[in-house]
């Protein structure tokens, strides 16, 4: 249930289908393509093996980032995070500012 006091954040994990069809297409790549799909398929590992907390530290931080904001600056962080997402609680907002300090 989302109030204002949790963010309304939803972390997807479902990347199998994208690592099996880079795994298929490894098998029969030739020597031109296979290092770039071997490439991809190292990024997609590392990003696979984020946990929620990890994934919404960097998801507080790019947004904070295209606004212009850094994070030690609470009071514009809490709002470029409320802007970004309407119905975002200060609560909320305050806790992954915070969140994104501490790591």
């Amino acid at each position: 249930m989302v109030s204002k006091n949790k963010p309304p954040i939803v972390v997807l994990h479902d990347l199998e289908d994208v690592r099996s069809e880079i795994n298929a297409a490894l098998e029969t790549a030739g020597d031109n393509r296979r290092p770039g799909l071997q490439a991809a398929l190292n990024i997609l590992n590392r990003h696979t093996t984020a946990t929620d907390d990890q994934r919404i530290r960097q998801w507080v931080r790019r947004t904070l980032s295209e606004a212009g904001v850094e994070p030690d600056e609470h009071v514009r962080a809490v709002k470029a995070l409320r802007d970004a997402v309407p119905g975002l609680g200060l609560i909320a907002a305050n806790d992954l500012v915070k969140s994104a300090l501490l790591h």
